[in-house]
C-alpha cells in the first residue's frame, strides 16, 4: 500500500503517485494507451485472404482490451485506466492533408490503421518497455496487447480457427512486441 510523505494513506485508496506512468514521457505513454485500440482496429482490416470482419470481432477487441484491468500488472492496469478515461474524446484520428495523422499513422476520418504502421508501433512501444518498464510489466503489456490481436482474429459466429493470414499477423505483431 502506498502512503504519503506524512505517514497517511492516502484518499480514496488511491496512490500518492501513480508510479507505473510517472516514468513516461507524454509521448511515449500515448503511444502505450493508444496501440491496444489501434491493435483492434487494424486487426480487422480486410487483407487478401482474410474474410470481412464484424462487429462481433469488434466487440471481442474491445473486451479483451478491458480484460486489462483484471491483469496482474500496474501498467496494464493503468493503460486500461487512461484509455477509460479518454471515453470524452473523439474517436478518429485527426487527418492532414497527406491523409496521415499524429506521428504519422495512417487513417482516415472512417478509422483505417494500416496494420503495417501498427506493427511500427509495437516495435516502439516494445523499446521503450525495454527501457523503462519493470520487466514483468513489459512482459504483461506485450502479451495483453497480443492476445487482443488473438481475442479478434478469433472472434466469428462460425470457425474460431485462426485463418494462414491472421497466423501470419499474429506471428508478425508477436515479432514486433519482442515476444517471437
Amino acid at each position: 500500500m502506498s502512503h504519503s510523505l506524512a505517514g497517511e494513506p492516502p484518499a480514496a485508496g488511491r496512490r500518492a503517485a501513480p508510479l507505473t506512468t510517472a516514468v513516461y514521457s507524454a509521448t511515449e505513454w500515448d503511444l502505450l494507451t493508444r496501440l491496444p485500440g489501434r491493435v483492434v482496429v487494424a486487426t480487422t482490416v480486410p487483407l487478401p485472404g482474410r474474410e470481412p470482419r464484424d462487429v462481433v470481432a469488434g466487440l471481442a477487441g474491445l473486451e479483451a482490451v478491458a480484460a486489462g484491468r483484471a491483469f496482474d500488472s500496474d501498467l496494464v492496469r493503468a493503460v486500461v485506466a487512461t484509455i477509460y478515461a479518454r471515453h470524452d474524446e473523439p474517436t478518429t484520428v485527426p487527418t492532414g492533408a497527406a491523409g496521415r495523422g499524429r506521428r504519422g499513422i495512417r487513417s482516415n476520418r472512417s478509422g483505417y490503421v494500416d496494420p503495417v504502421d501498427v506493427l511500427t508501433d509495437c516495435r516502439v512501444a516494445a523499446r521503450v518497455l525495454r527501457r523503462r518498464a519493470d520487466p514483468a510489466d513489459s512482459a504483461a503489456y506485450r502479451q495483453w496487447v497480443q492476445s487482443i490481436a488473438a481475442r479478434v482474429c478469433r472472434a466469428g459466429p462460425a470457425d474460431p480457427a485462426v485463418s494462414p493470414v491472421d497466423r501470419r499477423y499474429l506471428e508478425q505483431l508477436g515479432g514486433a512486441l519482442g515476444l517471437r
